[in-house]
């Protein structure tokens, strides 16, 4: 009899996990809060060993395929260009994909039978109850089940790490910075498409990136720590009215509006997740829900994959669900520390905290030898 697997959240993770669990004979249940896959967002880059996994799933030239190639201007105050640069030909990046987020996410998604394994879209789970040889689950929308295994691959404000290892706050290290991203496709840049624009003032950020159809516009910034709901976006909108309203350098003033009248404003906190485990019993945890190392790295996806793909060849190889945990754990967790630890570098870069750092920023990008 095939095992029960339900994996929680359809992101690079989740669907990794699923591709891997379901090719290895197991029955495979994904359930994902949003009705659908979620593919907003920035780009996101697809580095190191997560290319070669993503070769053996036989998607890389799909990846490829739809690799966001573009060149980068940082801007002044007065929409000045300080620096231009293609991240795609730097040294350090070279072999590295940066594709679009949602593109990446239905590359995957498009990998899984969907008549052999389950989605359940609009839906999550609110208690799991371990047994010795299960894991009992109830839904939010109703109804009980009783799975083999219970993976938690919903992110930074995980249910399943809340409901099996405790409150989020035990886990998380906040970076001092906030950030939103919403649809900018009214505003207009005077730079090809294909163009992104970077304006960085003392401890704020804002980026346009412009593609075939679109726009998208984010904002950083630094701050204290909030009392902030991260499900209330009417408060999140008064935050960032309290921090940009006013300053009206650069497109700002634009970029404000278009985030105050979004109906799909995605507004957060930067954060890491530290654990000194990523399972316990039958329950574990993958990609940011056990160990965000925060978009400052540049390596929350190729992590998410990498992860899922070593927690699912352990389970395969090893006779015991216990052996493949514990070498899920160890050997990954070193590498893991180490990527967590490049944030301090990608903070300094992006939001410099004095002038001096902000001029070094930019010197870089204009010398990237």
């Amino acid at each position: 009899m095939k095992k029960r697997v339900l994996i929680v959240g359809a992101s690079f993770a989740g669907l990794t996990l699923a591709y891997w669990l379901h090719k290895f004979g197991y029955q495979v249940t994904v359930v994902e809060l949003g009705t659908d896959l979620r593919t907003g967002g920035s780009p996101i880059d697809v580095r190191g060993e997560a290319l070669d996994i993503v070769r053996e799933m036989g998607i890389y030239d799909q990846i490829k395929a739809h690799e966001f190639v573009h060149t980068d201007e940082v801007v002044n105050a007065d929409d000045q260009t300080l620096a231009t640069f293609a991240i795609n030909t730097l040294e350090e990046y070279l072999g590295d994909i940066e594709i679009h987020r949602g593109d990446l996410v239905k590359i995957i998604y498009e990998t899984i039978p969907k008549e052999e394994v389950e989605i359940l879209f609009g839906n999550s789970i609110t208690a799991l109850i371990q047994h010795e040889n299960e894991v009992e689950v109830s839904f939010q929308k109703g109804g009980r089940k009783m799975y083999d295994f219970v993976f938690g691959a919903d992110g930074t404000h995980s249910t399943v790490r809340r409901l099996a290892f405790g409150p989020e706050d035990t886990f998380k290290k906040f970076l001092g910075v906030y950030f939103a991203f919403a649809v900018a496709d009214k505003i207009q840049t005077g730079r090809p498409k294909s163009t992104g624009i970077v304006y960085r003032e003392l401890g704020k950020q804002a980026v346009i990136y412009q593609f075939k159809n679109g726009a998208n516009a984010i904002l950083l910034f630094r701050a204290p720590k909030l009392d902030w709901n991260y499900r209330n976006p009417e408060q999140s909108k008064e935050i960032l009215r309290e921090y940009f309203a006013g300053n009206t350098h650069w497109k700002l003033p634009e970029i404000l509006d278009a985030m105050l009248h979004a109906d799909d404003l995605y507004f957060d906190e930067a954060c890491q997740i530290h654990m000194p485990t990523w399972t316990t019993g039958r329950v574990g945890l993958i990609g940011d829900a056990a160990y965000a190392p925060s978009f400052f790295t540049g390596m929350g996806t190729s992590l998410a994959i990498q992860g899922a793909t070593l927690l699912a060849k352990e389970l395969h190889a090893k006779e015991n669900y216990q052996t493949a945990f514990t070498n899920y754990n160890t050997l990954f967790k070193p590498f893991v520390e180490s990527i967590q630890a490049r944030v301090t570098y990608g903070l300094k870069v992006q939001l410099p905290e004095t002038e001096e750092e902000l001029q070094a920023s930019y010197k870089a990008l204009s010398n990237p030898d």
